[in-house]
């Protein structure tokens, strides 16, 4: 089990510890609900240290992240960061991913913990044509996600930029909290602001505590994963190994938008023709329509009781005080508004299809 830089501080502010990705990490603090409301309304801290980064760069840099991700990131200047999926080659995903143009022949991608060797073997496979210069940093780096409504004021004083002026899915490498040459991304998985901070890992407890010194007139505390899972799903924001995998496509998961057709990549082919015809089924918000808990691996049931689909998360939304989870179903129940029930235990919950997000400040 690896730790990152900051676990002996986790640990001494009593946080519970889980292995997740292969990683020791605090799932919580104070409890999920509580830890939700300060990200939603204040600011908040995770300690995300266990994604992968890898840095791509050299003149066939753009060619080989064209080729293996499905968005289109030509689009990308310097500061500005992508959303984006790897495809494989049977239809389903490899993973999603952001991906930084850093400067011009350099990018950084930042992928998903669990997913890390994997990515980097399915890259590596590609780049023996592109023969990019392709780097591993990720047990290097370490990662801050300080979120929330207040993040920005309570960050202003650690950095010699104006953090309101990076707009959403752009970045810095500015100074912040002492350091050099960090990165600033006005990004998250929260739906509720604030910026994520690639640092080194020599680095990182400095910036820890100087970011809470600077947030403490803020209220700012540590949130657990625990927490951020209930705030990325009342955003809909997939999580790989739930929402998305190896067996869905981007296209059913409602990942079209990221999903260009003005170039070749991983399977485009297929995925295009799957576009035009429409996938077979869908992945759906809900929210229940009675008291209950839906949970990952519940079936989906129609009115008759027969299963229609899985879902592949669910919570009690903090925010809310409700039911809600995402799923696939086939297309004809995926129309807003339409009735559907969620198998728990021995009862079938009615609940709605929505439209996303669950939450909206």
């Amino acid at each position: 089990m690896k730790n990152t830089a900051l676990t002996k501080i986790h640990e001494s502010l009593g946080a519970k510890m889980v292995p997740f990705a292969g990683y020791n990490m605090p799932v919580s603090y104070e409890g999920v609900n509580a830890e939700h409301e300060t990200v939603r309304n204040g600011v908040g801290v995770f300690d995300v240290s266990h994604m992968g980064e890898f840095l791509i760069s050299g003149p066939t840099a753009l060619d080989l992240i064209q080729k293996v991700t499905s968005n289109d990131a030509s689009k990308l200047n310097p500061g500005k960061a992508q959303y984006s999926c790897m495809p494989n080659e049977t239809g389903g995903v490899v993973d999603d991913l952001i991906v930084y143009k850093i400067k011009e022949e350099q990018y950084l991608l930042v992928v998903n913990a669990s997913n890390i060797d994997k990515d980097w073997n399915h890259i590596s496979k590609y780049n023996e044509v592109f023969k990019a210069d392709i780097r591993n940093i990720s047990e290097g780096y370490s990662l801050l996600a300080i979120q929330g409504p207040k993040a920005v004021e309570a960050m202003q004083s650690l950095t010699s930029i104006d953090l309101s002026a990076i707009k959403f899915y752009h970045f810095e490498v500015a100074d912040f909290a002492g350091i050099d040459h960090v990165i600033i991304s006005a990004t998250g998985y929260t739906g509720s602001g604030g910026f994520e901070i690639y640092c080194k890992n020599e680095e990182v407890e400095q910036i820890w505590n100087k970011v809470f010194e600077a947030g403490s007139e803020f209220g700012i505390k540590p949130i657990g994963l625990a927490a951020r899972d209930t705030l990325r799903l009342e955003m809909g924001y997939c999580l790989y190994g739930n929402d998305i995998d190896e067996k869905t496509s981007p296209i059913e998961a409602g990942l079209g938008w990221i999903t260009k057709f003005n170039k070749d990549f991983v399977n485009s082919e297929a995925l295009e023709k799957e576009k035009q015809h429409g996938p077979e089924r869908q992945l759906i918000a809900f929210k229940l329509d009675e008291r209950g808990i839906p949970r990952h691996g519940y079936d989906i049931v129609d009115g008759q009781g027969k299963t229609i689909g899985v879902v592949t998360s669910g919570t009690m939304s903090p925010s809310l005080g409700t039911g809600i989870g995402l799923g696939y179903v086939p297309v004809i129940f995926s129309d807003i508004g339409s009735k559907i029930h969620i198998q728990i235990r021995k009862n079938a919950i009615p609940a709605t299809v929505v439209k996303l997000p669950f939450y909206k400040a």
